[in-house]
């Protein structure tokens, strides 16, 4: 299996003009991502999906050993698909913006995953998003409950070979470790009182 980070967006909602994966928390946000995969050991390689739009995080994941994919940087979607057709293994995905999560729930998720299933998305309930005080942008309804995606997915890459859409299968993990992306300054502010 492959762990995957997706580091290469724009941040465009942080408003500043530092990388927003290079945010501070004991280390850079993207490490706390990189370290948990590593710990975890559930990883044959690492691979970080990088673009023009993050140049000192590429170095950053160079300097840490890690492998790096180069993307276009368009949007998230189509800088996975393109890197997807690329890869013939499981893949976890994981956004490089979720500072609490561990080589622990990583080591949960792989273990829950179906196999026999192409693409599996880790989502939490909006309820419980809200009892941390997080306010989730992309909702989706499953059993009539809303719930939020948290940006990592376990994915059969050889099953992905062309942009069709895949049928999508959903763990539900409610933990704060999977659900505190930092995607504006309010949710960085809220990473030290979790």
């Amino acid at each position: 299996m492959i762990g995957l980070v997706m580091a290469g967006g724009k941040g465009t909602r942080m408003q500043s003009d530092k990388e927003k994966l290079l945010l501070e928390y004991k280390k850079p946000l993207v490490l706390h991502v990189v370290d948990a995969l590593k710990n975890s050991n559930c990883f044959e390689k690492i691979i970080a999906v990088t673009s023009p739009n993050s140049p000192q995080t590429q170095k950053i994941l160079i300097e840490n050993d890690v492998k790096i994919i180069e993307t276009l940087g368009d949007n998230f979607v189509t800088d996975l698909n393109s890197i997807l057709k690329k890869l013939d293994d499981y893949v976890f995905v994981t956004s490089g913006d979720l500072p609490l999560l561990d080589e622990n729930i990583v080591k949960q998720i792989v273990s829950a995953s179906n196999p026999k299933k192409i693409w599996t998305s880790v989502v939490t309930t909006k309820s419980f998003q809200s009892s941390l005080n997080l306010e989730p942008e992309c909702l989706i309804s499953l059993n009539e409950e809303e719930h939020v995606h948290t940006g990592i997915s376990v994915v059969n890459a050889t099953q992905i070979k062309n942009f069709d859409s895949v049928e999508e299968d959903y763990l539900i993990i409610n933990d704060k470790r999977v659900c505190l992306n930092i995607n504006t300054k309010t949710d960085f502010e809220l990473l030290g009182s979790l």
